[in-house]
């Protein structure tokens, strides 16, 4: 939801955090190649053009659970789609007016954008009433959304942010017997263990000075458009701003949950035995049995299960660092105990807190975005390598298949805006790397299969990125739905072809059992023996059983002619003979070339064009041996 840089406001908080020791590991045995689709709920089936900045939710539209038909669930699988994470549909923040279903305003002055941040979260026990065709059946329109992805065979994903909640939470759907977050809290004193929030006694909240021109609403007349909000005594703001008046680019519509946190750094809960990471999440449930646990962590744990109980399959937390992982041990391990497949994925950014927020926290999968994620943008944007990437995926050996790659998230520019690489061309090769590189999950972001740029400037969004704060359409997503057929109908050439690509690509990887095998880069030997082979291009071999491949890409605008080689070793791990191998791409099948084995050795001449990548399948030549 926000950029890295405002991480380190909160690291004070976890200073005294003590360092773990991790023992080598063998790698966890995968359990199979998944790919999800994030989808921004509000905008996949908004069919209204108008996008007009800070528009109306009648003037710019907004797209509806319903959208979901059984057309277009049909079409994301074709994708090869095994999970979908439907983004947006906890109850947050929004500038609609919904008092007469029971649900109060909110106030724009602590909202971002007119349609609200996804990751301000008012009320965890229902869902953002935007998204259905009658608010007061929100709930029950969400749930024949989940099960209509099931009966495709698809998985649902939705968010969960422990970190923080919206600044004026409240729900109006809890189960009996359950209290809002701070309802109980002490509010005298700036901490103690099972307040829900930290407090800034004496002092009340204040609106921060809006930078850069900015006004709640672009300055359109709102009756709490006021330059106030009551909130008294004044709480810490999400990203761990302890002001009273926190700054315009600090998480102002958020407070800060407390999980124990002493605001020194230091714990207030019981932690984790010595190597408890090789402990399998029974032990952690059985762990945290007798354990006396800060509240939060008890609100946030019953909500997970509320949804596990709707038919929801798994959850993406957000910025799951700023959380302690003693926390993520206590939850994750129950919704393994009640659903062993639960699909739980995490926003963590450090890569020293990987294999703690794996082996401890439970995690399934982490998102790879400081290493894989950054580097392959530096690539496709021309001033990266291609030799940074063998380095990437040694280091994340032992826990590859727990790094979620993906190219585009509603937090990352398009791959064709002008901020990133221009072109959704340039996001092919990139493409084939990040699906085919390990044995991890493949995330692809709604409109990135037809290279939405995400332009125009709809509010309080980025020109570069799909608002996620506004009311708007999204046009070349729009033109492949073609007004609900969900066939492409409106899409350019250019965008049918990308659209194949994904399919193709994203499909093959969902069936081929080489692509949940083994892994040999052969990278590093041609960039030290093969003429012509740049750093630009990268290559290795993928293998299980008599399922071989061999993938070779090309990042560069420019055609590239090698001879690519295979050097004793990689022909000895691929159990390969003297002979000659017949191989077809597995992206256009018209294509197929010949590998030649000889004294130990392999050759293969290609010759791929600009942006062009290779998926090579191997079968064995008997007739061409002689």
């Amino acid at each position: 939801m926000k950029k890295l840089a405002s991480i380190f406001i909160i690291m004070a908080l976890f200073a005294c955090q003590p360092t773990q020791k991790h023992k080598p590991a063998q790698p966890d045995s995968p359990k199979g190649k998944y790919v999800v689709y994030q989808v921004f709920t509000r905008l996949f089936g908004n069919t209204n053009t108008t996008n007009k900045p800070w528009g109306t939710i009648e003037e710019n539209g907004v797209g509806k659970f319903n959208d979901f038909t059984d057309r277009a669930l049909e079409e994301i699988k074709s994708m090869g789609v095994t999970h979908i994470w439907y983004t947006g549909v906890p109850h947050h923040d929004v500038i609609t007016d919904y008092t007469d279903y029971g649900i109060s305003n909110d106030d724009p002055d602590v909202v971002k954008g007119r349609a609200g941040s996804p990751y301000a979260v008012k009320d965890y026990y229902n869902v953002n009433p935007d998204l259905a065709i009658d608010p007061a059946n929100r709930l029950a329109e969400f749930e024949a959304l989940i099960e209509r992805t099931h009966k495709h065979g698809m998985k649902v994903i939705i968010d969960i942010v422990p970190n923080h909640v919206a600044r004026n939470y409240q729900s109006i759907s809890k189960p009996e017997g359950v209290s809002d977050f701070g309802e109980n809290d002490d509010t005298s004193v700036e901490y103690k263990r099972d307040n829900n929030f930290y407090y800034i006694p004496g002092e009340a909240f204040q609106v921060p000075e809006f930078l850069n021109g900015y006004q709640p609403l672009g300055g359109d007349d709102h009756p709490l458009s006021d330059g106030k909000f009551n909130e008294n005594p004044a709480k810490w703001t999400g990203n761990g701003a302890r002001l009273a008046q926190p700054g315009f680019y600090d998480w102002y519509e958020t407070v800060k949950v407390n999980y124990g946190v002493k605001p020194d750094g230091t714990y207030d809960f019981d932690l984790l035995p010595e190597d408890f990471d090789r402990e399998n999440y029974k032990a952690h449930f059985e762990f945290w049995q007798d354990k006396d646990v800060p509240d939060s962590w008890k609100k946030f744990k019953d909500i997970a299960i509320y949804w596990l109980d709707k038919g929801v399959d798994g959850f993406r937390y957000d910025m799951a660092e700023m959380v302690p992982v003693e926390f993520w041990s206590y939850m994750n391990s129950a919704l393994k105990m009640k659903n062993p497949d639960a699909f739980l994925l995490a926003e963590v950014y450090n890569p020293a807190l990987y294999r703690d927020y794996i082996r401890k926290g439970k995690m399934d999968y982490l998102y790879d975005k400081v290493e894989l994620y950054d580097t392959l943008k530096h690539i496709m944007q021309g001033h990266g390598s291609t030799d940074n990437l063998p380095a990437i995926y040694d280091g994340l050996a032992d826990i590859e298949h727990h790094m979620l790659h993906f190219l585009e998230n509603h937090d990352e520019q398009r791959i064709a805006s002008a901020g990133f690489a221009g072109s959704a061309e340039k996001g092919k090769p990139a493409m084939v790397v990040s699906t085919c590189l390990s044995t991890s999950p493949t995330m692809i972001y709604f409109g990135q299969n037809v290279g939405e740029p995400g332009d125009g400037d709809m509010g309080f969004g980025d020109e570069t990125r799909t608002s996620i704060f506004d009311y708007c359409g999204v046009p070349a997503h729009q033109r492949w739905m073609n007004d609900g057929k969900f066939d492409g109908g409106q899409s350019t050439l250019e965008e049918k072809e990308l659209n194949e690509f994904y399919k193709t690509l994203l499909s093959f990887s969902v069936q081929s059992a080489a692509l949940m095998g083994k892994y040999k880069e052969i990278h590093s030997y041609n960039r030290q023996n093969t003429e012509g082979y740049t750093d630009k291009a990268f290559s290795f071999v993928r293998w299980q059983g008599d399922d071989r491949l061999i993938v070779v890409t090309n990042f560069e605008d420019n055609p590239h002619k090698f001879q690519l080689q295979l050097n004793e070793a990689t022909v000895k791990a691929l159990h390969l003979t003297d002979g000659f191998y017949k191989l077809t791409d597995q992206l256009a099948n018209e294509n197929e070339f010949v590998l030649e084995v000889k004294n130990g050795k392999g050759k293969l001449e290609l010759a791929l064009s600009g942006l062009e990548s290779y998926i090579l399948k191997m079968d064995v030549l008997s007739d061409m041996s002689e």
